[in-house]
């Protein structure tokens, strides 16, 4: 994902990630028949890792819901927030032709694990407008702030207002 990243994907070249990788090419290719099958099995690897850790925070219902909250956001967007980072999140979002579900299953789960931690305080019915409305806070955060800690920061306020 950092080798696409960094040149953007039509800009990347199987070689590239071969270097990246410490791989020759055939044995990458030996591996993904192309680089269409590489990019997308990177996102699809890249979100299922956060998923699960955002399930993970999520199960911990031993600690409060505000601060898994923050956590879980943070293992969603908030790793993605910095120079390099930001740039993982552009490569995905400018190649939604590529995609299609591999990043939209994720994200539909995403909102319904958030929907889920959100009902045990806000009840069935308010939760998911809680929750939508928790996920455009961080969207919105992600545009506004140059680092991880001032995103965390600020969204925390939000979790706070809205589990009111």
């Amino acid at each position: 994902m950092v080798t696409f990243a960094r040149f953007g994907y039509r800009k990347t070249s199987m070689e590239e990630v071969a270097r990246a990788a410490c791989i020759s090419r055939p044995g990458l290719y030996f591996l993904f028949s192309s680089k269409e099958a590489l990019f997308r099995a990177a996102v699809a690897q890249a979100l299922k890792r956060d998923i699960t850790a955002v399930e993970h925070v999520l199960a911990d219902t031993g600690r409060p819901l505000s601060e898994r909250l923050l956590e879980a956001f943070d293992q969603w967007a908030g790793r993605y927030i910095g120079p390099l980072a930001s740039d993982v999140v552009m490569v995905i979002e400018d190649n939604p032709d590529l995609l299609g579900e591999i990043v939209e299953t994720p994200r539909r789960r995403f909102e319904e694990l958030i929907t889920d931690a959100v009902a045990t305080k806000s009840g069935r019915e308010a939760a998911p407008l809680v929750a939508q409305t928790m996920i455009s806070a961080s969207i919105g955060l992600k545009h506004q702030v140059a680092s991880r800690e001032v995103y965390l920061e600020r969204l925390e306020v939000a979790i706070a207002l809205l589990l009111r």
